[in-house]
This record gives C-alpha cells, structure tokens and sequence, in this order.
C-alpha cells in the first residue's frame, strides 16, 4: 500500500532534492517510522528528539491536518497524501 509525501522546499535537502516521496504505510505514525529508516535527516527535519512532529510543523493527510483526525494514528489507504507543511510566520 502507497502513500505519496509532499516534502516542503525547506526540507528537500535532506531527501536528495526530492518534492514528493512514495512510502509504504497504513497510519501517519508509520509513514513517519519509514521516513526515520530512509531519510533520517529528514525525519529530524519534521520530529523533535523525542519522536514528537515539531511544534512549527504541521501534517495533512489529503486536506485535512492529523491534529483533526486521529493524529499520528490517522489511518492510510493506498493514493492517500501525507503534506508536510512549515509553519510560516513574519511580520
């Protein structure tokens, strides 16, 4: 089962340049698992030192952000979109 990931500008770096990635996972928490295994630079890019996603980052799956669903235990079907998207602020 196939899940694409959207990777921010910001954190390409860390995937070889890559804007999306293809994972196999069936919840967030699991996609976020492979992303730790893979690219570990990236997975310390989206989740602090304790395994927690970053206070200035947030995670979509398809529309809806994970913190309106069930979290890190959001379930995955196959197609679905995981974004990573920054937090942006200025002034």
């Amino acid at each position: 089962m196939y899940i694409t990931v959207h990777v921010p500008r910001q954190l390409r770096a860390y995937c070889d340049g890559s804007s999306t990635l293809t994972l196999s996972a069936t919840s967030v928490r699991a996609a976020l698992s492979e992303l730790e295994r893979t690219y570990p630079d990236l997975y310390r890019g989206v989740c602090d030192e304790t395994d927690s996603v970053r206070r200035h980052v947030n995670l979509f799956v398809n529309t809806s952000h994970v913190r309106d669903l069930n979290g890190l235990e959001t379930p995955l079907r196959p197609g679905d979109e995981l974004t990573i998207l920054p937090a942006v602020s200025g002034g």
